[in-house]
């Protein structure tokens, strides 16, 4: 199985080349800089999440669309096979398990979040929801204006197409699934 980064280099590239997107223009669209969409495209260095997310807005397609493996008739996933998406210098690991395939209209993530850990995200496509579960630990999410505090065995549903932002309060490693509906 490739690694995360050359899926995201192959999905990055085909849907710039699909959409007729300069590397230039792409770069303007997204505010992230031509030499970094290029190191991206190549499989070098880890982007962050926020950078991901920046690209797939400016390309217009759900943050799904970037990490998408070929298609099986069935797959077994083994996160510890997956290499996680950072952000917050690693502290915080997103494991895409199943990556929108553009068609299902929904994906499904394993995070962890180490202990004082924040990420805030971009806006996800117009209409988004999230729906997160935890399993372990304790996080605080803001989202439209709003403060919410989850904790282990509780689940969430929020509108995901505003900024918003996760941070662990608790004593341990939060561990959550998340699913993004992209309507």
């Amino acid at each position: 199985m490739d690694s995360m980064n050359l899926i995201v280099a192959k999905n990055i590239k085909r849907l710039r080349e699909e959409n007729k997107l300069s590397m230039d223009e792409l770069a303007r669209l997204s505010g992230v800089s031509k030499s970094m969409l290029a190191q991206i495209e190549r499989g070098d260095g880890n982007p962050t999440l926020s950078t991901l997310w920046k690209i797939s807005n400016g390309m217009k397609v759900p943050f799904d669309a970037l990490t998408v493996r070929p298609e099986s008739p069935y797959e077994i996933v083994k996160t510890a096979e997956i290499q996680p998406i950072l952000e917050d210098n690693g502290n915080v690991k997103n494991y895409p398990l199943f990556p929108d395939d553009e068609n299902r209209r929904f994906a499904v993530y394993y995070l962890e979040l180490d202990m004082n850990s924040y990420w805030q995200s971009e806006p996800h496509l117009k209409g988004t929801t999230e729906f997160i579960t935890i399993f372990t630990g304790k996080i605080e999410i803001f989202a439209d204006g709003e403060r919410f505090v989850v904790e282990k065995g509780e689940s969430i549903r929020f509108k995901a197409d505003v900024v918003h932002s996760y941070k662990n309060t608790g004593k341990e490693t939060a561990v959550l699934h998340m699913i993004l509906y992209n309507p």
